[in-house]
């Protein structure tokens, strides 16, 4: 399967799992994830899919500074409901790179390791998205603003033939192109931008 090439040029983020290092998944128990993992789980890469990206990986950039962040050691937090709107695909991202989720996630082992029930949705306080590092309190409130970066006005005007399966091939590849130039903006020429996810810093209590 080739993906577009651009995916090869976002940066990447490298995790320590611990639960990964206790079952020799992975030495030392650092896993490298690339956007490419995230088109893989959504099964698509649309400007939500790399908006959910942008979002935890400064998050979690922002909540451990020059070291690694650890998988599984952060808990994560929405305003909205789980079906409201793309909450659901935003927490698919954020569950794949932090490991949290909900009360079906993996349950521990031998009282260690726990991922369930590190997300949740529709808590007060929250306006879009909260992480919070389960060792120290330490909490990162990010938004997701992608009008700096608006899609190309031909999209509009493709969108409804291909929908309805009357789209030329041609129609077809140029709005495919045209979708996938946007999340490269997002993701390459936007990647530092704050506007895109506004954030502030804030203090949790830590769980006992």
């Amino acid at each position: 399967m080739a993906f577009p090439a651009f995916f090869d040029a976002v940066p990447a983020i490298v995790l320590r799992d611990p639960l990964a290092e206790i079952l020799g998944a992975a030495e030392g128990g650092l896993i490298e994830y690339r956007f490419a993992d995230a088109v893989r789980l959504a099964g698509h890469s649309c400007p939500t899919v790399a908006g959910a990206w942008l979002m935890t990986t400064r998050a979690l950039s922002a909540l451990y500074g020059e070291a690694v962040p650890e998988r599984g050691g952060v808990s994560v937090a929405f305003g909205a409901s789980q079906g409201d709107g793309v909450t659901g695909v935003i927490a698919s991202i954020a569950t794949l790179l932090t490991g949290a989720a909900g009360a079906g996630g993996f349950k521990g082992l031998g009282g260690r390791f726990s991922r369930r029930n590190l997300m949740s949705f529709e808590l007060a306080g929250v306006d879009e998205l909260r992480f919070v590092r389960r060792d120290t309190g330490d909490a990162i409130d990010i938004g997701l603003d992608l009008s700096p970066v608006p899609g190309d006005p031909r999209m509009g005007a493709l969108l409804p033939s291909l929908l309805a399966g009357t789209a030329s091939a041609e129609e077809g590849r140029l709005f495919a192109t045209l979708w996938q130039q946007r999340v490269q903006r997002i993701l390459i020429d936007h990647h530092d931008d704050e506007r895109l996810t506004p954030m502030r810093r804030g203090v949790h209590s830590v769980p006992q």
